[in-house]
């Protein structure tokens, strides 16, 4: 026990950190500059009247004094400011970032910027200097969405209009800009499209290499029950937050948090201290609305309660510090924390300030953090507008609740107000078990949760109307119009498929809309190679245990596999089957029917020695072969959110991703002109396998590979994986998804069409031979050089 450590910050959340560290065995002592009178009743706490002014010269040299191991700086000013580095000059470690990782935080236009760099996802934006006032009311009156004005730099959480109208949104950019309502934290002003849904928060520990998140917390800004009235600092938090279920958690760990880290210590300011990014989880999955560089208010009173006691904050910060976080556990205790903040009456208004404050007897597993308190003499006083910060940890959310509340009635100073309904979302969502009786739900299945996946993908479905079909989804199955279609004498060709082993990587990163689109295009390239039309589509998702979001994505990917398909989306079906899964695994299958006319099926009878091979460039490694491609990454030691090795603008998990690219609309105008005697779509099997099931008996292909470069991405299974050339043609499509038949007379035409759409490129790769069987030439062009 010998670590000393100095805090910086005299509100809730210095006292709930100081709180902890006390417990740790590696804590000797504790200074609170300035602290507050809560804090310096802490065990091994002392505060310290010096003051908090850039270059904090005293306090360095205090530090330095007292053998200080590692400074904590609790608000956003400091690190902005540069505390990092005055402390780092003479050797005392920071848990916190640099003044240039602190930008993240100092400059909404920065961190968007940052954002949009590393294809984090994030609401639309655009960024406005304080001159270009003109320039910003065009594009409110422009952009064809509501928006939310923020000022870039730093202003007491106050920097944020939410405009109720365009006009309302031009009289904002106004007072910012021209009035000065935010003094220079408005010299650039960020204009961001309005997203809805579910706000959370998630703070996480990082070391610049390392990143570990606490559970999701949800605050609750406005300062009426409902989130109603104005914009406060916060009225309370509890977590974890329901809504942020383990996919939603993954998902912004693969797209988010990991990407945050990666990037910034890629462009040369690391990420040391504990990042606080504010989400917004819509319809199209969790965006970022904001980062912070420092715990959050009220959320750290909530999860310094919620953390294990065999958690050593003390261990983890210096683990943080010293670059080596991944030696430490973080760990939570199971249940919820509630946090209910009170206030002065007024706040966040004008109010009176110096009522005196009585602390009666509270529950024993209930902690009151100081958030705006002062001593008068012996009494202890309001100072601030939010006073105090009354916490309880539980193992149900209700009676966190309960403590918390019967905690807040013993507690008095004139003027006291407080929020009734903290995580009264979470309150609404929760299912409440009957009395007596078993229900289906309690057997693990959710009618409901049932329901509201059909409400939340008919807007997905609809996208995907064509004639025939009018894609309303929720009754007992789909209806296809043959007739609309206009076909005169049709024949019927179907097709079935899945995603494979690609699943596995889905679900492991978090990122689940891309593998709708291949399910659609693993059945509808199928059909066309049959020369068929794709009419309608049908999908089975089967999983253990329902999770509406990650169902929700993976329904959009299939709608917008559809459109680029042609196709209709008509129907499905979801199966919960508690036991049957993994948690958190799902599986998916696919359903599709085309229509061709009679006389225009594919292959044709006619293909012969002579006619040429065309082939259609892939979109990557398409749903084929993962199992061995899974191998490969296991070998080379990466993670699914390392950054991508062939290309560094998108993480592993994303380019692996890849949807398999959909032919139709290139290759249809080519098959009605009567231009293609064949086709054969590079699936399972490579070039060996599948091209010989689309000729005449005797017959086979002779493909150079030469005649097109092998991306990327092949190179490095070959490299990685040591694998042998003529593998790689019998398992992956190898850069082309599929190959055309066509007779020699027709291939100029057959080129033109099918270049006509400015889809994927087109190459002459080869031709059909008189000797069964797929002879691969030049193969050793795919050598890694």
């Amino acid at each position: 026990m010998s670590t000393q450590i100095l805090i910086l910050g005299s509100g809730g959340r210095e006292h709930a950190l100081a709180w902890k560290l006390a417990q740790s065995s590696l804590v000797k002592h504790i200074f609170v500059c300035p602290g507050n009178p809560g804090s310096a009743k802490n065990q091994k706490t002392s505060n310290l009247d010096l003051p908090l002014i850039h270059p904090y010269k005293d306090l360095v040299d205090f530090a330095v004094n007292k053998k200080i191991d590692l400074v904590l700086p609790g608000p956003e000013d400091p690190l902005v400011l540069g505390v990092e580095k005055c402390f780092r000059d003479v050797g005392i470690p920071v848990f916190g970032p640099t003044k240039l990782a602190a930008r993240m935080e100092g400059s909404k236009a920065f961190s968007k910027d940052f954002m949009h760099r590393h294809a984090i996802p994030t609401a639309k934006f655009r960024t406005f200097s304080s001159s270009q006032l003109q320039d910003a009311t065009d594009y409110v009156q422009t952009c064809g969405h509501p928006v939310v004005l923020k000022a870039s730099g730093l202003a007491g959480g106050k920097g944020v209009l939410i405009p109720s109208s365009t006009d309302e949104a031009i009289q904002g950019l106004r007072s910012i800009m021209v009035d000065n309502a935010f003094g220079s934290a408005g010299d650039e002003v960020v204009i961001e499209e309005l997203l809805e849904g579910p706000e959370i928060s998630v703070l996480a520990f990082s070391d610049g290499y390392t990143i570990v998140p606490l559970p999701a917390a949800q605050d609750h800004k406005r300062i009426g029950e409902g989130d109603t009235g104005l914009n406060t600092g916060g009225m309370g938090a509890y977590a974890p937050a329901p809504v942020a279920t383990p996919a939603i958690m993954d998902r912004i760990m693969t797209e988010s948090l990991r990407p945050t880290i990666d990037g910034m210590r890629k462009e040369g300011f690391p990420f040391v201290g504990l990042l606080f990014t504010g989400f917004m989880l819509t319809a199209d999955g969790p965006k970022v609305l904001e980062y912070n560089v420092r715990f959050g208010d009220p959320e750290t009173e909530a999860l310094m309660m919620l953390l294990s006691d065999d958690v050593d904050l003390a261990a983890v910060l210096l683990a943080c510090a010293e670059r080596h976080l991944d030696s430490v556990q973080i760990n939570t205790r199971p249940g919820f924390s509630v946090s209910v903040i009170l206030v002065s009456g007024g706040y966040p208004e004008s109010y009176a300030k110096g009522k005196p404050v009585n602390v009666g007897e509270v529950p024993s597993d209930v902690v009151v953090f100081h958030c705006g308190t002062s001593m008068s003499g012996n009494d202890l006083v309001t100072s601030g507008g939010r006073v105090m910060a009354v916490t309880c940890s539980a193992p149900t959310l209700e009676q966190a609740l309960t403590q918390v509340y019967a905690a807040v009635d013993k507690i008095s100073f004139e003027g006291k107000f407080y929020r009734r309904d903290i995580a009264h979302r979470a309150l609404a969502s929760s299912s409440q078990a009957p009395s007596n009786g078993l229900t289906y739900a309690q057997a693990g299945v959710s009618v409901d949760a049932g329901n509201a996946l059909v409400e939340a993908i008919k807007p997905y479905v609809r996208a995907t109307k064509r004639s025939g079909a009018d894609v309303e989804i929720g009754g007992f199955g789909g209806i296809f119009d043959l007739k609309a279609t206009g076909y005169k004498d049709p024949v019927l060709v179907s097709g079935t498929d899945g995603v494979g082993t690609k699943l596995r990587i889905a679900v492991d990163a978090g990122i689940h809309h891309l593998v709708g689109i291949d399910l659609v295009a693993m059945s509808v390239n199928d059909l066309l190679v049959q020369g068929a039309e794709p009419l309608y589509f049908l999908d089975y998702y089967g999983c253990s245990k329902l999770d509406v979001t990650t169902a929700a994505d993976v329904v959009k990917g299939i709608a917008q596999g559809c459109q680029q398909a042609g196709c209709a989306l008509i129907g499905g079906e979801t199966a919960e089957m508690p036991g049957m899964y993994q948690d958190g695994d799902y599986d998916l299958a696919g359903f599709a029917v085309g229509a061709v006319e009679r006389s225009s099926i594919l292959p044709r009878v006619d293909i012969i020695p002579g006619d040429v091979l065309l082939g259609i460039a892939s979109s990557g490694i398409h749903s084929n072969g993962f199992s061995l491609v899974r191998k490969v990454i296991e070998m080379t030691g990466l993670s699914y959110s390392s950054a991508c090795p062939w290309d560094d603008q998108k993480t592993l998990a994303l380019s692996l991703l890849e949807p398999t690219r959909i032919y139709v609309k290139q290759v249809l105008p080519a098959v009605h002109q009567g231009l293609l005697k064949g086709m054969s779509h590079i699936t399972g099997g490579g070039f060996i396998e599948n091209i010989p099931r689309v000729l005449p008996k005797g017959l086979g292909a002779s493909i150079d590979a030469s005649t097109w470069q092998l991306p990327p991405v092949f190179r490095f299974l070959m490299q990685r994986g040591g694998i042998a050339p003529l593998e790689m043609a019998r398992t992956f499509n190898n850069g082309i998804g599929l190959v055309l038949i066509v007779g020699r007379e027709d291939v100029d035409r057959a080129v033109q069409v099918l270049r006509e759409t400015n889809a994927a490129a087109v190459h002459r790769i080869g031709e059909v031979t008189d000797k069964s069987g797929v002879e691969m030439r030049n193969l050793e062009c795919w050598n890694p050089q």
